[in-house]
């Protein structure tokens, strides 16, 4: 049988006034345990570059190779492993101490320097009239889970490279979790590469992620250690004021998510044992935040009137004087409203 893809449908409204002034349209599934669609929109077979929202995959060899636990790591390590940071002092010490403990420096890195998105953080290196270094990279904890597991396997230097045995590590991970093969893959913005999957894919490896507690394989225990780790340390999977943290607090340890650029955002569910994915086809966060909110309060796991559900599922839309002019939400299919 041919299978038809289908388009992105409608998921967000942007209202100014009484007029709906933008749409971002996209695609999103929730999958069972079994690795089928509970439920869709749009294309479940659409091919994408999941971004950060994988980096839960990308640490799975970490653990299942032992490196984890021969090198004492802690759920900070493996939380900040899975984690898009916003390089604020209590992302960048942990970092820090950790590659001190392996005996490495910032230059063993091949993330790439970046400006870290935490303003102390950033007006402390202004201040000193210096430059910011990889440690302050948002994916600087994934890549010192990279540099453990390559310590641990006694690999070369440039880790990042497709062809290196962390990252032939971490596709098979990532194909073996997706169920699929991946028809390919791009550089990400850390230099490593990021496997494509379909969005379909993407929520069976979440909820492979959701369900992994009913199972006893090396695996699922590594499933579930990331998970919790994910879960017990919102703070250093993304930082303050950003929607992982925000939402994962706001569920109070009831699901783990992860956003991706490009509009791309996942959540593992435990207690539903489900997983989710979804992709906004411009790209917008702020459609990507809407719509994993509203699929979290779907679930029933987010309460739509928490302040933190509220800001990301239903903002305002003020101007510079404060002025309400509009606002932002899901449509009534993806909201079930």
């Amino acid at each position: 049988m041919t299978t038809v893809a289908c388009a992105p449908v409608d998921l967000v409204e942007v209202w100014r006034g009484d007029i709906l002034e933008s749409m971002h349209q996209g695609h999103a599934v929730i999958c069972g345990a079994d690795g089928q669609i509970v439920d869709a929109w749009g294309d479940a077979g659409a091919v994408i570059y999941p971004r950060s929202s994988c980096k839960m995959i990308q640490a799975l060899p970490l653990i299942e190779s032992g490196a984890a636990d021969a090198h004492g790591l802690g759920t900070r390590q493996l939380a900040l492993a899975c984690a898009s940071h916003q390089g604020a002092r209590i992302h960048t010490d942990p970092v820090q101490d950790w590659l001190d403990t392996l005996g490495l420096q910032d230059a063993d890195f091949r993330c790439g320097p970046q400006w870290p998105a935490d303003v102390p953080a950033r007006n402390a290196i202004i201040r000193a009239h210096a430059g910011p270094c990889q440690i302050h990279n948002n994916c600087s904890g994934k890549h010192a889970g990279f540099l453990t597991l390559n310590r641990h396997i006694s690999g070369g230097a440039d880790y990042e490279l497709v062809d290196h045995p962390v990252q032939q590590m971490g596709r098979a991970a990532f194909q073996e979790t997706t169920g699929e093969d991946s028809p390919g893959y791009g550089i990400d913005g850390c230099s490593a590469p990021n496997f494509a999957t379909t969005v379909h894919g993407l929520a069976r490896a979440m909820a492979a992620f959701a369900s992994a507690h009913d199972r006893s394989d090396t695996r699922s225990h590594a499933m579930v250690r990331l998970r919790e780790a994910m879960m017990l340390h919102p703070e250093l999977v993304a930082g303050e004021t950003r929607a992982c943290t925000d939402l994962m607090r706001a569920m109070d340890g009831r699901a783990a998510i992860k956003t991706g650029a490009e509009g791309v955002f996942v959540a593992i569910v435990p207690e539903a044992r489900v997983g989710v994915a979804l992709k906004i086809a411009d790209g917008t966060t702020r459609a990507a935040e809407a719509a994993i909110a509203a699929i979290l309060v779907r679930l029933g796991v987010l309460d739509a009137d928490h302040p933190a559900a509220r800001a990301r599922m239903v903002p305002d839309i003020r101007n510079w004087r404060g002025t309400l002019c509009g606002r932002i939400a899901p449509v009534t299919a993806l909201a079930g409203r």
